[in-house]
């Protein structure tokens, strides 16, 4: 099997499996609670708290465990809008963001708060002055993804959020769901107020994730209970999956030195090979973007077809992001950077992890050729 659609999800490490097991079988105690058990849980809550916070270079309280990048969207987005509507109701998002990120804000545009979509350019980038230009009187929050999950463009957030220090009631909230572990992003350098992530994406496990919420943030909570996780988010702590997420967040900080040159060099692979592949067209830019991610479209092929296709010799890529794959319709993402709509609803995606080799993107190049030819000459057919 070649997993090329990492940026869906990646395979948990064993470590990672492991210390979940162990962790839930051995340490299943409520980390409220004032037994022995309780007590045990709450210090490796406490432990796995002050690993991420110490591999993200912020403070152990700045970080809020979240069930993944989902929830830490929407926690940022709606918990800063129901805190803050007072001193103003505009929001400024990238017309390029993920789903949880976009459907979090049609919410709020219902709820009679004004959203402004930024342009991007033909890179998929976010211009700064165009930050600056929407900014208003009443504006509350910015949101730009630091990685895109379609092409890979990487935002200028560091550029963005000096920006914004001019503005102090203005918060900057960054997705970096899909940049852990393959773009660096210094969230106290660069301004940033409140950052997602989401453990999944980086050999960790699903249903959990995190929230960075900068010391003196302050958030309207969306869920009520127990006020756990300091009134921010209740419900009982998923103890196993927070330990899993700072082993796994650990070992891909550790492996990431070499394993982002590895990527490096199968994109490059897989860039050069594909382009002589006759009508098909790279999306992804050449510059300023992450290491993982390729974006191409094939002129006249069905995507979900080729897609399928692969499938039965082992290879598995996808089309979109995987939030937006099964709904059919063109990239969002594309439609935006001015790609056509035809090579917009004919677009793969091929994400990498550290794992990944420059043998297997060999024998994917071939594949995609042949797959190509075989489905142009069926539809050919149909056309007789």
């Amino acid at each position: 099997m070649i997993y090329f659609d990492n940026s869906a999800t990646t395979r948990p490490y064993n470590e990672v499996l492991d210390s979940f097991v162990k962790v839930s079988s051995e340490f299943f105690g409520n980390p409220s609670s004032l037994h022995g058990l309780g007590l045990q849980a709450e210090k490796l809550l406490t432990q796995a708290r002050t690993q991420v916070a110490n591999l993200l270079s912020v403070k152990p309280t700045e970080i809020y465990f979240t069930s993944g990048g989902t929830e830490s969207n929407n926690l940022a987005i709606k918990g800063t809008a129901m805190m803050h509507k007072n001193k103003g109701k505009h929001l400024i998002l990238s017309s390029v963001e993920h789903p949880s990120v976009r459907g979090a804000m049609e919410q709020l545009q219902k709820l009679g708060f004004d959203i402004t979509y930024l342009p991007v350019d033909q890179y998929g980038r976010v211009m700064v002055e165009d930050v600056k230009a929407s900014i208003r009187k009443d504006t509350i929050l910015v949101s730009v993804m630091h990685v895109n999950n379609e092409v890979g463009t990487i935002q200028p957030i560091a550029e963005i959020g000096k920006l914004l220090r001019q503005y102090p009631t203005i918060l900057f909230h960054v997705d970096a769901v899909q940049a852990v572990g393959k773009v660096h992003l210094n969230l106290t350098e660069d301004g940033v107020d409140l950052c997602s992530f989401s453990a999944h994406k980086f050999h960790g496990l699903k249903g959990t994730g995190a929230l960075f919420i900068r010391e003196g943030t302050r958030l309207g909570p969306l869920l009520s209970g127990g006020n756990q996780e300091w009134k921010v988010r209740s419900g009982t702590e998923n103890v196993a999956g927070a330990v899993a997420m700072a082993k796994a967040l650990r070992m891909t900080m550790v492996k990431g030195e070499l394993g982002i040159e590895k990527m490096k060099r199968v994109k490059s692979l897989l860039r050069e090979g594909l382009a002589r592949i006759d009508d098909l067209t790279i999306n992804t830019p050449l510059e300023n973007t992450a290491p993982h991610i390729l974006n191409f479209s094939i002129k006249g092929v069905k995507a979900e077809v080729l897609i399928h296709t692969l499938e039965q010799t082992g290879i598995y890529l996808s089309t979109t992001s995987a939030c937006s794959s099964k709904k059919q319709l063109p990239s969002q993402t594309l439609l935006a950077m001015g790609v056509p709509d035809d090579l917009a609803d004919s677009a793969f995606r091929i994400s990498l992890s550290y794992d990944n080799t420059e043998d297997e993107a060999r024998m994917v190049i071939k594949a995609i050729e042949k797959g190509a030819k075989q489905l142009r000459k069926v539809m050919k057919l149909h056309e007789l």
